[in-house]
């Protein structure tokens, strides 16, 4: 059976060849429903087909959840070269909290440039852009890996940078914040990089911002996910608990496939059931053929109307929708052979 249904008229999203941006790329787009307008609102990830390959992020609303219009010819989120995330601002997430929306961004100093190359051509690029660092400076500087940033907004226009929430010594990446406090405290998952570790982990904080407690979640087991996971949308509240959907590669063929699992509604650090096989994988052209050769990355997640709409990039080249109803997902996670005891 198929647990989600591809739109036929996906790609949802492509590129834009009149804005240099985004005329190569757009991708792992956050998604929510903003009761204020009545909108599905998609905030994206976009690339050009600059050497450099600045990342920055754009706007479009929908009516529908399917048909999207761009709100703007400009990164509604930019980059600003003279900033510590001033090299890209990518694969964002978002939660509406007490009326604002917190979005968390994964972000670089220097431009990443053209990563889908090889290694050797790519470090000759980018010797053009980014700066020698002394080892006393901070290791981000010096090896351009990956922190997580928290913004806020209330209208998906103006943004307040709120700074940085991942450990600058971890290329941590994938945080989804869950949409309201549980027991008091508010929760989080990421993927930090720690050796050859490539798990979720969850942690607390009582403020958003500062993150004390950290314990692993869960480390890909089966040979589709056994080489990295990494959580994909937020956290969905449900009668059974939270439903987190999340992506997993295989060490053999290096493609992103998605799981579902979830989460105790009181202790979220309890997985109580978990599919162990994927419920997709790329199989369509569109995710298949692109900047990276068979991916399905969800990153935004909208419920309506007793239906889902998971929304995910699709070979780092387009944006693409599947549907299902939510009954249907609880009731095959609910399935004896997916439970965690």
């Amino acid at each position: 059976m198929e647990l989600f249904t591809r739109y036929e008229g996906n790609p949802i999203l492509k590129p834009n060849p009149n804005n240099q941006w985004e005329n190569l790329c757009v991708l792992n787009p956050a998604a929510v429903f903003d009761e204020k307008t009545n909108k599905f609102v998609m905030v994206y990830r976009a690339g050009g087909d600059e050497i450099k390959h600045n990342i920055r992020l754009g706007l479009a609303t929908s009516d529908d959840g399917f048909h999207f219009e761009r709100r703007s010819d400009k990164p509604v989120f930019d980059v600003d070269e003279n900033d510590a995330d001033g090299g890209c601002v990518e694969d964002p997430r978002i939660v509406s909290i007490d009326g604002v929306y917190y979005m968390t961004y994964a972000s670089r100093a220097y431009a990443p440039g053209r990563y889908w190359l090889p290694d050797e051509q790519k470090a000759e690029e980018a010797k053009a852009w980014k700066k020698p660092h002394a080892e006393s400076e901070p290791w981000f500087l010096r090896t351009n890996e990956t922190i997580t940033y928290l913004a806020a907004t209330k209208d998906f226009i103006e943004y307040k940078r709120l700074g940085r929430i991942t450990d600058a010594r971890e290329d941590d990446r994938d945080v989804v914040v869950f949409p309201k406090k549980i027991n008091g405290k508010f929760y989080r998952i990421s993927r930090p990089v720690i050796g050859e570790d490539r798990s979720m982990w969850i942690s607390s904080s009582d403020d958003i911002m500062e993150w004390h407690t950290r314990e692993k979640l869960y480390s890909g087991v089966e040979e589709w996910e056994n080489g990295r996971v990494g959580a994909g949308c937020p956290p969905i509240e449900t009668e059974d608990g939270w439903l987190l959907i999340y992506h997993g590669v295989s060490k053999t063929d290096k493609r992103y496939r998605v799981g579902l699992m979830l989460l105790d509604k009181d202790d979220p650090t309890k997985i109580i059931a978990r599919t162990r096989k994927f419920v997709m994988e790329p199989s369509a052209d569109y995710e298949k053929s692109g900047l990276y050769q068979g991916c399905v990355f969800p990153t935004g997640a909208v419920v309506k109307d007793g239906t889902i709409y998971v929304y995910y990039g699709c070979a780092d080249k387009y944006v693409a929708v599947v549907t299902a109803k939510m009954k249907d997902v609880t009731d095959y996670l609910k399935l004896p052979e997916n439970e965690c005891k």
